[in-house]
C-alpha cells in the first residue's frame, strides 16, 4: 500500500534525522554522500509541494539567513565558567579528598565525562524555543551566535517538553570527518588549512553570514545548566539522561562512580575510549553529581570547585624529520621549524614543529633525516622532543644555524641561547608585530591574522605598522581573495581598534618583557601613553612588578627613533593614548592595599590568579621585599620563596589563597 504524503514525510524526516546523528555525532555514516542527498532532496520537494506538513525543526530549516554587521554583546543571566586542570592522579586525588572535606561528613558520588575541545556555548529556551545563544566570552559577556548555532543539523530548535525557560551549557565542534573534508576543500581552493577542528569551529562560529556557517557541518553537545524555571532534577546523571531524552545532542559515554578508585578507572578507561570519539579530546572533567553538594561546595570567580579537568598526558607520535626552516618573530628572534613527513597527532595532521633553539638541537643532537618523536606541547604547540637514534639513516646532516637573517639577510646577533636579527627594516619581522598587534589579546582586529598580515605585507600595503590605518575598500580589494564584504568587515574591525583601551595599545606595541597584565599595570599607574614613553628607569620602577631589568628594556624600546615615530603616526590617527575611566577605577575588595608575589607551579596559569588579585584590590609584583604582604607558593617554588621566608614575609597555598578570596 503506497504511503501518504504525510506518513513518507514522517519517515524522511526520522531517516534524516537519524542519518545526521550518525555522521555529526557518532562519526559513523551508514550511507554516502549522495545517497544522503537523495533522501535530503526528496524531503525538500514534498515540503516544496506540501507547505502544511513542514515541521519546524527540519533539517532543511538549517540553511542560514541574512549576513550580520557585527556580533552584538550580551551579558549572561548566570556567569560561565572555565574548569581548573590537573594533571595527575595525584593532583586528581587531592581534589577528591578536598571534596570530601569541604563537604563535612557527606559521601559524594562522581560523574565522568569526556572533555570535549571545541568552543563553550550558552543555548536558551524559552517556551520550548531556541532563543538565544551566546560564546563564553570573558564569563561575565558573551558575542550572540543564535544565527549560527541555529544551523547546527542535529539541534532542534523548538521542543515542547522543554521547562518554560532553560539555559544549556554546552560544546561545540566540527567532527573529525568534516573537519578533514572541510580541510580538503580549502586545499583545492588555495586557502590555508585550519591547524585542528577546535580552530575550524571557532573561525566558523565567528562568520558573520550563517549561510556559511550552514556549509559546516557543525556538531554540539550539551552538558550543564545556567538561569532555569521549573526543572526538579537533582543530578547530574539525570541531566544527561534528560538532555537525551528530550532528544537533545548529550553525552552518550560517561560514567557514575562513587569512590576515589572508580574515579581513577573511569578517567583510564576514558582515555582507552576516547580515540574512538567523533571529536578531539584531551582529558576527562569530573563532577560531584548531586546538585545540592554541588551548592555547598561553590566556587571561586573562575572555576567551580565541584569540578575539575583532569588532562590526559600529551599525545606522541614518530615521524621523518625532512628539512628546518627558520622563523623570525616580531622582536627579531630566530626560532628553528622542523618541517615533517604528516603526522595524525592529537586530533590534527602535523607538519611542523618547534625546535626551540639551536643549544636545544644540539643538546638532542637532532639531524634533519632523523626520525624524531613529536608531541603537542599543551595540546597546542607541536615539540620535537626526541631522536630514534636506534633509526638515524646514514645520510642524516646536522642543523647549521643561519649567518644571516633568513628573510632580510640582515647581520645576527647571539644573546643568551638565540639568534635575534636587530633589523628594524626586516619584513619577517614586521608580520609578526602586525599579527601581534591585531591579535584578539592586544588591540582585537577582526580578520587581520597570520595570512592577512602576510598578505598586506607581501603586497607593499604594510611598511609600518600605523599603516594599518591607512588601509582603504581600494587597497584591501586588490588583494587575492578578497571581495568588498570581507574588505568591510577588517575596515570595521580597523576602525573600532581606534577606541581600545589605553592597556590593549601598550600590550600591541610589543614592548620587551611586558605582557597583558602588566600593561594593566602601566595603564593604571601613567594614565597616558606620553606619560608612560617619558618615564625614566627610576619612575617606572615605583610602578607595581617592575624590577630594573624591565625598567631599562621599557626605556630602551621608547628610546628608538621607529618607536617614536610610530607612537606619533598611531596618534596621528586617533588611536586613544589615555586610560579609560573604567581602566582606573579603584578595586576593592578583601585584598584592597596589599602586595602579592607569585612564585611555582600552579594549578592554572598565573595570569589567571593576577587577575583574580587584582580584581579583588590587591596588587602582584615580581620579587619579594619587606613591603610584600603575602607570597603565594605553588609547587617547585625557587629562591622567592626563600627570601620571604627570610623577611618573615606571609606564605600561602593554593588552598590557603582560595579561603582568602572567600
Amino acid at each position: 500500500m503506497k504511503s501518504t504524503p504525510a506518513q513518507r514525510y514522517a519517515q524522511l524526516l526520522s531517516e534524516v534525522r537519524r542519518h545526521d546523528h550518525l555522521y555529526y555525532v557518532q562519526a559513523q555514516p551508514e550511507i554516502s554522500d549522495a545517497a544522503y542527498d537523495r533522501l535530503y532532496r526528496e524531503l525538500l520537494d514534498l515540503e516544496t509541494a506540501h507547505p502544511k506538513l513542514v515541521d519546524e525543526n527540519s533539517p532543511t530549516r538549517k540553511v542560514g539567513g541574512a549576513p550580520l554587521e557585527s556580533f552584538r554583546t550580551v551579558a549572561h543571566a548566570i556567569r560561565m565558567q572555565s574548569l581548573n586542570n590537573t594533571y595527575s592522579e595525584a593532583e586528581l586525588t587531592e581534589f577528591l579528598n578536598r571534596v570530601e572535606k569541604n563537604l563535612h561528613g557527606q559521601n559524594a558520588d562522581y560523574v565522568i565525562e569526556p572533555k570535549i575541545d571545541g568552543l563553550a556555548v550558552s543555548l536558551r529556551y524559552e517556551k520550548g524555543r531556541l532563543t538565544q545563544g551566546l560564546t563564553r566570552g570573558d564569563g561575565e559577556r558573551g558575542d550572540d551566535i543564535t544565527e549560527n548555532l541555529k544551523t547546527i543539523r542535529h539541534l532542534p530548535l523548538a521542543i515542547a517538553q522543554l521547562p518554560s525557560l532553560i539555559e544549556f551549557r554546552g560544546e561545540v565542534y566540527l567532527p573529525e570527518p568534516a573537519f578533514a573534508a572541510l580541510n580538503q576543500s580549502r586545499q583545492k581552493k588555495g586557502e590555508p588549512l585550519f591547524a585542528n577542528p577546535r580552530n575550524a569551529a571557532a573561525g566558523t562560529l565567528k562568520l558573520l553570514d550563517s549561510r556559511e556557517v550552514a556549509k559546516r557541518p557543525l556538531a554540539i553537545c550539551l552538558y550543564g545548566l545556567g538561569e532555569v524555571t521549573g526543572l526538579t532534577l537533582t543530578t547530574q546523571v539525570a541531566l544527561y539522561r534528560q538532555i537525551l531524552d528530550w532528544g537533545l545532542p548529550g553525552h552518550d559515554w560517561f560514567r557514575h562512580v562513587r569512590t576515589s578508585a572508580e574515579v581513577l578507572r573511569a578517567v583510564r578507561e576514558l582515555d582507552q575510549a576516547r580515540t574512538k570519539f567523533p571529536y578531539a579530546t584531551d582529558g576527562a572533567v569530573i563532577k560531584v553529581n548531586r546538585f545540592d553538594q554541588q551548592k555547598i561546595l561553590g566556587q571561586t570567580d573562575k572555576a567551580p570547585r565541584w569540578a575539575i579537568a583532569y588532562k590526559y598526558a600529551p599525545e606522541q607520535s614518530e615521524t621523518r624529520l625532512i628539512q628546518v626552516t627558520f622563523q623570525v618573530g616580531r622582536t627579531g628572534v630566530i626560532t628553528p621549524v622542523a618541517e615533517l613527513e604528516p603526522v595524525l597527532l592529537s586530533g590534527s595532521t602535523v607538519s611542523r614543529a618547534t625546535l626551540h633553539n639551536f643549544e636545544e638541537i644540539a643538546r638532542k643532537d637532532i639531524r634533519v633525516g632523523d626520525l624524531v618523536r613529536v608531541e603537542k606541547a599543551g595540546e597546542v604547540i607541536p615539540a620535537v622532543i626526541s631522536v630514534n637514534l636506534s633509526q638515524r639513516p646514514a645520510q642524516s646532516k646536522p642543523i647549521r644555524p643561519p649567518r644571516a637573517c633568513p628573510v632580510c639577510q640582515g647581520p645576527l646577533e647571539k644573546e643568551d641561547v638565540f639568534l635575534r636579527c636587530n633589523s628594524r627594516d626586516c619584513v619577517g619581522q614586521l608580520k609578526r608585530r602586525l599579527q601581534h598587534f591585531a591579535h584578539r589579546g592586544a588591540m582585537d582586529i577582526e580578520g587581520l591574522g597570520e595570512v592577512m598580515a602576510t598578505q598586506l605585507v607581501d603586497a607593499g600595503l604594510i611598511q609600518h605598522l600605523d599603516q594599518i590605518y591607512e588601509l582603504t575598500e581600494e587597497k584591501l580589494t586588490s588583494l587575492e581573495r578578497m571581495g568588498e564584504k570581507s574588505a568591510a568587515n577588517l575596515l570595521a574591525g580597523i576602525e573600532a581598534s581606534r577606541r581600545r583601551p589605553l592597556w590593549r595599545l601598550i600590550f600591541g606595541l610589543g614592548i620587551p618583557q611586558v605582557g597583558a597584565v602588566l600593561s594593566e599595570t602601566l595603564a593604571r599607574h601613567f594614565r597616558s601613553l606620553d606619560r608612560l614613553a617619558q618615564a625614566s628607569a627610576a619612575e617606572l620602577t615605583q610602578a607595581n612588578d617592575v624590577g630594573p631589568k624591565v625598567a631599562e628594556e621599557i626605556v630602551a624600546f621608547f628610546r628608538e627613533p621607529s618607536t617614536q615615530r610610530l607612537l606619533a603616526a598611531l596618534q596621528k590617527a586617533g588611536l586613544n593614548h589615555q586610560a579609560l575611566p573604567e581602566e582606573l577605577e579603584e578595586r576593592g575588595g578583601v585584598f584592597a592595599g596589599k602586595k602579592f608575589v607569585i612564585t611555582g607551579t600552579l594549578s592554572a596559569a598565573r595570569e589567571d590568579f593576577i587577575r583574580q588579585i587584582q580584581s579583588l584590590g590587591g596588587t602582584v609584583a615580581g620579587s619579594v621585599s619587606a613591603k610584600t604582604d603575602f607570597v603565594l607558593a605553588g609547587d617547585d617554588a625557587g629562591s622567592k620563596l626563600e627570601k620571604a621566608r627570610t623577611l618573615g614575609v606571609r606564605v600561602i597555598s593554593e588552598k590557603e589563597f582560595e579561603k582568602l578570596v572567600g
